[in-house]
């Protein structure tokens, strides 16, 4: 491996803020950036990839260089691919463009590539190293490592509460508990995810749209067009069978998936389809429910639940990230909890987590947590 310089480091960190710029619409290929720079140190081409099916970050990054990536360095966040898949092989066009040297920050977790990127530079007589802030090219891209190594999607799961811990007051209402930085906040969070997944409970009480709003996301056009918005699927777990097609997040064009135990006859519109999991103690089984996301390519599931469903998912350990926006009320000991779980007798039963994360958005604080299951 090479002895990366500062100027190595400088550059990844370059590429790592183009591969940030196709968050919003790559999936479900992961966000890459590409620089290219030639013998004096000079930059002489950036790209990241933009969207599935369409030129990766390299062809990009080799297309701006042109002549000048002969004899030139690449910086890719991620190893660059050696397979056909919807393009060419972005190791070959390295190797055709006379690249001479190749630093990536992370080995593709994909089994189709894993090494063999690398490998086929190597053996084109391309000098390769991997390594080189590795950990941020990994955070930009928890979900597609995730999906490659497990097969399931990364689960972020959100939550809005008083400081007493309190989401809705015991009669239901719950709107507003967070201010409109954070709720805006929550709508770029669903811009970048690949599935919106709630529960028919939650469904019924608050009756929600499940989409990004382009008007609320407070991003400059050149960051993202409106004309790019990828809407995330919608995913709605209804046990009882008990969803309608008057419901708000059913009525829009943009896809919907119902997950049930039987299928529901109903009239439903022909962007909402259903899948019959497998049901057990009058309960649809999580762990197939997320094996079937990561089978549909899904990334990356934000869940916006109640309480019992964030209850079962966090005893089901499915649960990789919390997202909690708390807001400076107190609403009583009468509200509605964040979890519904079953008792614990013993401290040691708690569930602890890592925080990743702790920031203010407007007056509300962002408390962001890894899941640490023993």
């Amino acid at each position: 491996m090479d002895q990366f310089s500062a100027f190595d480091s400088q550059m990844m960190a370059l590429a790592i803020q183009l591969a940030k710029r196709g968050q919003y619409t790559t999936s479900p290929n992961p966000n890459v950036g590409c620089v290219i720079v030639d013998s004096r140190g000079v930059i002489v081409g950036q790209g990241w990839h933009h969207q599935v099916g369409t030129p990766h970050a390299e062809v990009h990054a080799l297309k701006q260089a042109g002549s000048l990536a002969r004899g030139a360095a690449a910086y890719v966040t991620l190893e660059p691919c050696s397979h056909f898949g919807r393009t060419p092989p972005c190791a070959n066009a390295l190797i055709d463009a006379g690249i001479s040297r190749v630093v990536a920050a992370m080995v593709d977790p994909n089994p189709l590539v894993a090494g063999s990127g690398l490998a086929k530079l190597e053996q084109a007589g391309i000098s390769t190293a991997h390594g080189l802030l590795q950990f941020q090219a990994e955070q930009l891209n928890r979900g597609f490592i995730r999906r490659m190594q497990t097969g399931r999607p990364w689960v972020t799961v959100k939550l809005a509460a008083s400081l007493d811990g309190k989401t809705a007051l015991a009669n239901g209402q719950s709107k507003w508990i967070t201010g409109p930085l954070a709720r805006q906040d929550v709508q770029r969070h669903r811009a970048q995810s690949c599935a919106i997944l709630s529960g028919s409970g939650t469904v019924f009480a608050d009756n929600p749209q499940l989409n990004v709003r382009y008007n609320e996301l407070g991003l400059d056009a050149q960051t993202l067009a409106e004309t790019d918005i990828r809407q995330p699927l919608k995913v709605i777990l209804d046990g009882r069978n008990q969803l309608t097609p008057d419901l708000q997040c059913l009525q829009s064009a943009d896809p919907s998936l119902i997950i049930n135990s039987a299928f529901n006859h109903l009239p439903f519109f022909a962007n909402v389809t259903q899948w019959q999991a497998p049901y057990m103690d009058n309960k649809l089984e999580l762990a197939a429910v997320f094996d079937y996301l990561g089978s549909l390519q899904l990334n990356h599931v934000w869940v916006e639940a109640g309480a019992k469903l964030a209850g079962a998912l966090l005893q089901s350990k499915l649960i990789d990230e919390l997202i909690l926006y708390q807001a400076p009320k107190l609403m009583g000991n009468s509200g509605q909890d964040l979890f519904a779980i079953e008792p614990l007798t013993a401290m040691q039963q708690a569930y602890n987590l890592s925080w990743t994360d702790i920031r203010q958005i407007g007056p509300d604080l962002k408390l962001s947590a890894k899941v640490v299951y023993s």
